[in-house]
């Protein structure tokens, strides 16, 4: 039941891709652990500089000789408007104080992320990594074209069905179809992010009715019925974030692992508070305080570097009042497991129910 053209584009036995969350949690344990069990890890290299970028490609190579890929995010053009800086800035001062943090941010420039995403293209070429995916927008013909000479397998992200369509129009492999349900920042790059929030059950079938390249369901899927009812609906593989958060090689950190461990459905919300971009996570004091402003918010990443060393000072005192603690919607049915234990529960749950089928 496994095999298909995806499997074997890729490489790998299972299609089973980690999700690339940015930001920690895609350790070189978590990615090597992943695709040496048969699945494809993926590094979230969103926030990471070039030289960090390189060092875990060979951190991860001394655990793995798998296939895994890298996500880069799309830089795109954002406007560092005064007025929205000085509210974003005043709104978040007392939790500031509060907190005891001192540290000012280091706003980011558009020609900054376009520079460092171009060097992390180079690099991803110069240490012949297979595969490459990409969120928050298509890179450039140019980008596609340098990448495809080298034969590395690109994939892309949509969360509606016109994105997917101009994902393939773009000449992308393959692409993930990330419904509502799924944890962390959406990957809407076309129209507005409030238009994009369909749900994966809806978004699968309709995509597949609207392009030929292989569908990787993201969102919401954390065991076995999560793979074969996207594989129902269309997808071909399937791409898991929140599973493989809180498993013990990931990098989160352990708060927020445990939030999610004790949470419910009803605990999960859409955010722009914590980066300006609408987010999935669990509900806490830092959203309910900001939810009220989001309207006047700076742009991602802007927003995102504003509260950076709130969140970091919030964790470092063992506090998830104002951490963001990213999830999909379905945190009831996480399991604290090592990634084996995790990929061996998931495959066989699958195959039970490809037997009854």
């Amino acid at each position: 039941m496994w095999k298909n053209e995806f499997t074997t584009l890729l490489n790998i036995k299972y299609a089973i891709i980690q999700a690339p969350m940015a930001g920690g949690p895609t350790t070189s344990e978590l990615v090597a652990a992943v695709s040496n069990a048969g699945g494809l890890g993926m590094v979230g290299a969103g926030y990471m500089s070039p030289n960090q970028l390189r060092n875990q490609i060979c951190e991860i190579r001394e655990l793995t000789e798998k296939p895994f890929g890298i996500n880069l995010f799309v830089p795109s053009k954002y406007t560092a408007d005064p007025e929205k800086l000085r509210t974003a800035t005043a709104l978040l001062q007392p939790i500031m104080d509060e907190l005891h943090v001192e540290e000012g941010p280091v706003l980011p420039t558009f020609e900054q992320d376009l520079i460092t995403f171009q060097e992390q293209v180079n690099i991803i070429i110069e240490e012949k990594v297979p595969i490459c995916s990409f969120t928050f927008g298509i890179p450039s013909p140019q980008v596609v074209t340098k990448l495809k000479e080298k034969s590395i397998v690109l994939i892309g992200t949509s969360t509606t069905v016109k994105e997917a369509v101009m994902i393939e129009n773009a000449g992308l492999d393959a692409v993930v179809v990330q419904g509502s349900e799924a944890g962390g920042h959406r990957g809407t790059f076309h129209g507005q992010e409030d238009d994009s929030l369909i749900g994966l059950m809806s978004l699968l079938p309709q995509t597949a009715d609207a392009v030929t390249i292989p569908l990787i369901a993201a969102g919401g899927i954390m065991d076995g019925r999560g793979i074969m009812a996207a594989k129902c609906l269309g997808a071909i593989g399937v791409q898991m974030g929140t599973a493989f958060l809180v498993c013990e090689e990931s990098g989160a950190n352990s708060l927020h692992k445990n939030a999610i461990m004790e949470a419910s459905e009803d605990n999960v919300v859409l955010t722009k508070a914590f980066s300006g971009k609408m987010a999935r996570g669990l509900n806490n004091r830092f959203i309910e305080v900001i939810k009220k402003y989001e309207g006047a918010l700076p742009d991602y990443p802007l927003q995102n570097e504003l509260t950076k060393a709130i969140r970091k000072s919030s964790a470092a005192m063992g506090a998830t009042a104002h951490m963001s603690l990213w999830s999909g919607q379905s945190p009831r049915l996480a399991k604290k497991l090592t990634v084996s234990e995790l990929m061996n529960k998931i495959i066989n749950e699958a195959k039970s129910l490809n037997q009854k089928l």
